[in-house]
């Protein structure tokens, strides 16, 4: 009786003649058949996106990989003037700042919305009925004392612009599920609630467009934070020919305000 154990994986594998990805040939049939942003979705999902799917899918990473000077670009600009021989530790720097400020958004939201359609016994089928299931959870989750992911941005007050366009996209690649039906709701009917507008932001609804890709909010986090390694990566090359971080340092360094403790 062969007692050696084994261990399971639907991924890849290799041999001394052959590299196999997803049960298929990596070199036959993957290289140069296949973008990254498929095969990422491949791999989480199991399966390979329809177009249409591939679409919203890239284009959640696009929209997530770089916001500017965010704390998880400084960190990174940071960390590589530290340590300029780990590009490693300074892109690892970057991404270990996606939490609940920035990109964990997107996972909250996507969680946010499944939690609140898994609680309907039947959907809405017109926008009027998903308003009434936005008045009801907008409001039960302020009385709560909690907020709503995805609504509001500390920079776009009125519009964030990736909103309408991810909204257009998905009714035109046949993508606009119930998650993103409930998040326009929420977007339309939170003032009676709130008692002032805010924007639909564009991490919320990248949660909503991966969940209506089938996604488990489990993993959301986990594309967010593909899409910003792209990013970080940028940032760190943009530091090797055009530095800011050793300024950033010293601008800290030398405006110290020095309070001893009592």
């Amino acid at each position: 009786m062969n007692t050696t154990p084994t261990f399971r994986t639907g991924l890849g594998t290799s041999d001394a003649d052959s590299i196999t990805l997803l049960g298929r040939s990596l070199p036959d049939e993957m290289l140069g058949e296949v973008t990254f942003g498929e095969l990422a979705f491949w791999l989480v999902a199991k399966r390979p996106p329809t177009n249409d799917e591939r679409v919203m899918f890239e284009a959640v990473l696009v929209a997530l990989a770089d916001h500017g000077f965010t704390p998880t670009a400084i960190a990174a600009r940071l960390t590589y003037l530290s340590a300029p021989d780990s590009i490693q530790g300074a892109v690892a720097a970057g991404i270990l700042g996606g939490g609940s400020r920035f990109l964990g958004v997107t996972e909250d939201s996507a969680g946010f919305l499944a939690t609140t359609i898994a609680g309907i016994d039947t959907l809405p089928t017109d926008e009027a009925g998903w308003d009434d299931v936005a008045r009801t959870v907008v409001a039960n989750t302020r009385t709560a004392g909690r907020f709503v992911p995805g609504l509001g941005h500390p920079v776009h007050k009125v519009t964030d612009p990736r909103t309408p366009k991810f909204m257009q996209l998905a009714r035109d690649h046949n993508s606009f599920g119930p998650h993103l039906s409930l998040f326009a709701a929420i977007g339309r009917v939170h003032p009676e609630s709130l008692g002032r507008t805010l924007p639909l932001n564009g991490a919320g609804v990248c949660g909503a467009v991966l969940a209506d890709l089938g996604f488990s909010p489990a993993i959301v986090r986990g594309f967010a934070l593909l899409a910003r390694c792209a990013g970080v990566l940028g940032h760190i090359a943009e530091e090797q020919v055009d530095p800011i971080a050793n300024d950033i340092y010293l601008s800290v360094d030398r405006n110290i305000d020095y309070a001893p403790p009592a």
